[in-house]
Order: structure tokens, then sequence, then C-alpha cells
């Protein structure tokens, strides 16, 4: 009778894991909405950005959230950055990069997984290189290594104005073949 059900009686074993408002707020920096800072932005712990960015942000480490009121002119090294304010510049995500339908970015993303939400505008190109998230490109190019001897493609003589089909030139060989197209 005095006896209460088991899912009544709270569990004192279990941690609890919400965090007060303190412990949150020493988890995650704030430029506010009245904020303007011109330069270079790093550290150790999370940033979001409501205010105005201009320069660089260099949080390769940690999350970098760009608030609806944020404008952000520079270019953004994060863990995960979402974006839901407006960006000129380009991103790289160690991990990825979010676009939130109310999001604008005009510049290049770099990162293993980008998500743009239904909405959201962008301008730029997209880079998703698991290996190199985070990473300013290089601008020396890759070299080029030859692929294996059974697998290479020779090309064969050029063809002759008068060559209508296709003409193989032996087994070991590669083919040459001209394909006429009427035009309208």
């Amino acid at each position: 009778m005095w006896k209460k059900p088991e899912e009544e009686r709270p569990d004192f074993n279990s941690p609890s894991f919400t965090k007060s408002p303190i412990e949150q707020l020493k988890e995650k920096a704030l430029v506010g909405p009245s904020i303007i800072v011109k330069g270079e932005l790093s550290g150790e712990e999370d940033l979001m950005i409501q205010g105005r960015v201009e320069g660089r942000v260099d949080l390769k480490k940690n999350n970098v959230t760009v608030g609806r009121t944020g404008t952000v002119k520079a270019n953004i090294y994060g863990k995960i950055i979402s974006i839901e304010g407006e960006v000129e510049g380009d991103l790289y995500g160690e991990e990825k990069i979010i676009v939130r339908e109310s999001g604008l970015v005009r510049g290049n993303m770099t990162a293993p997984r980008v998500n743009l939400e239904d909405g959201a505008k962008f301008k730029g190109s997209i880079d998703m290189d698991s290996k190199g998230g985070g990473k300013e490109p290089s601008l020396q190019e890759a070299p080029v290594s030859p692929t294996s001897a059974g697998s290479q493609v020779k090309p064969g003589p050029a063809p002759t104005e008068g060559a209508k089909k296709a003409t193989p030139q032996s087994k070991e060989g590669p083919l040459s073949i001209k394909a006429d197209t009427p035009r309208a």
C-alpha cells in the first residue's frame, strides 16, 4: 500500500547530465551581436559568433557557430562549422560543415562531410576530401603516378576522313573509332 511503483522512484545512482548555465558558458565563447572583431581569433574552446568578425578564425580542434545575426568576412578553420548567418570566406572543417536554412556562404568549403539544408544559400565550391579537411590547399599540383601496365590505354593512330566505322587493329593494339553524327 505504501510502496511506490518502480517507475516513480528516482534513481539516485545514475549521474545527472544536465549542466548549469555557468558550466555551459565556460564551454563556449561568445562574440555578442554588438561586438566587432578585426584580426585573428584563435583559442581552445568552442565559439559562437553573433556579431561581426573580419580576418581569420582559427579553432581547428573546436566547433565554430555563426549565429543568425553573425556576419563573418574571414576564413574559418574548425572541427565542426555551423553557419546560420552570413559568411564571406573559405571554410575548412576537420569533421563537418553545416549550412543551415538561414545561412549564406560565399566561398569554398573543404570538409569530409558537408550538409546544405533546404533554403541555404551558397556560392563557391565544395571539396569533400576526407584526408585533407581543415587544411589549406597547397598551390602545388599532386604528382601523377602511372597506372599499372595491364590497364594502360594507348592512343591509336588518328582516323582518316574516310573512316566511318570502328576498325580494330589487332588483339594487342588499341582501337580507333570515328563516329559521324548528322548535324541539324
